[in-house]
């Protein structure tokens, strides 16, 4: 019952996000506009269903780990998977020192988790196997074909307003904007250019945040701890904010903690759920 509810509520959200795209790809450009965005919609939701895990891969320049460089993630994978009763992902490297990890795929035979480098180094082996199961959590629970699909829909609207912007600026906006309805139309293309990446941001953090908190959930059960998992995270947290990522913000949602510095006002509009209430419900909760 449970894998039929996350289906459903899978197609909803692709049905959600292709409609979002579809309007604001209307405002930004009338009928032309349309026509764009219902084509990038069709190639985003057909590519992010096929090839989910390969983009995310790719976007990440994430390796594949071989055993013989980190035999005690081996060693924790495949005692999560027995636990799971789950295939085993394939399992990849980021080249980077901040620790951290995502997961991506459409469904538990075609998913990978990808960890970083300092996740590695850093980590102490429940800790590592927390985490692992939090990223196996998100397959288990089919999370990580709408994070990769959000994560591309926010860059299509991002690539939407752009073509938005430039049309205004070299003059092409102006003749369609007194085609359609002179000062009005001008006014709604730059209220859809101004709302695209906020509906980006908005959509990332709608997914993100209380997926988050279930993968939290579910991965402490799976590895029958939930402690390793919490005091991960408030390291992975701290090193987090001394070595921000550089990578596309498009993609920040997917990761276990936000990849990006996010301090101040940034912090609220995380796509990522506060970090101290994540720890709270994780010392919580009762593992069996």
């Amino acid at each position: 019952m449970d894998l039929i509810m996350n289906r459903v509520k899978t197609i909803l959200l692709m049905v959600a996000l292709t409609a979002i795209l579809l309007l604001i790809g209307g405002l930004i450009a009338g009928e032309d506009g349309v026509v764009v965005a219902f084509i990038i919609a069709l190639a985003v939701n057909f590519f992010s269903y096929w090839f989910s895990d390969k983009v995310a891969i790719a976007m990440t320049h994430s390796k594949p780990l071989n055993e013989n460089q980190a035999p005690q993630v081996y060693k924790a994978m495949r005692e999560l998977v027995n636990e799971a009763n789950m295939p085993m992902p394939k399992l990849y490297i980021m080249p980077t020192d901040q620790p951290n990890a995502f997961a991506a795929g459409r469904n538990p035979n075609n998913a990978v988790i990808a960890v970083t480098r300092g996740l590695i180094d850093i980590l102490e082996y429940d800790e590592l196997k927390g985490v692992l199961a939090h990223e196996l959590a998100h397959i288990r629970n089919r999370d990580i074909l709408i994070s990769t699909l959000a994560a591309v829909i926010a860059g299509a609207l991002m690539f939407i307003t752009r073509i938005g912007t430039y049309g205004m600026l070299y003059g092409g906006g102006r003749r369609r904007s007194r085609d359609s309805g002179g000062i009005i139309s001008l006014f709604f293309r730059l209220f859809a250019i101004i709302l695209a990446p906020l509906a980006a941001l908005i959509i990332r953090m709608a997914i993100s945040r209380t997926r988050e908190y279930g993968a939290d959930a579910t991965g402490a059960q799976l590895a029958r701890n939930s402690e390793g998992l919490a005091s991960a995270l408030e390291k992975m947290e701290s090193y987090a904010r001394q070595r921000p990522l550089q990578i596309n913000e498009a993609t920040s949602h997917m990761f276990i903690v936000n990849p990006l510095s996010a301090k101040g006002l940034s912090n609220l509009f995380s796509t990522h759920p506060p970090l101290e209430e994540r720890v709270k419900r994780l010392r919580s909760q009762q593992v069996y």
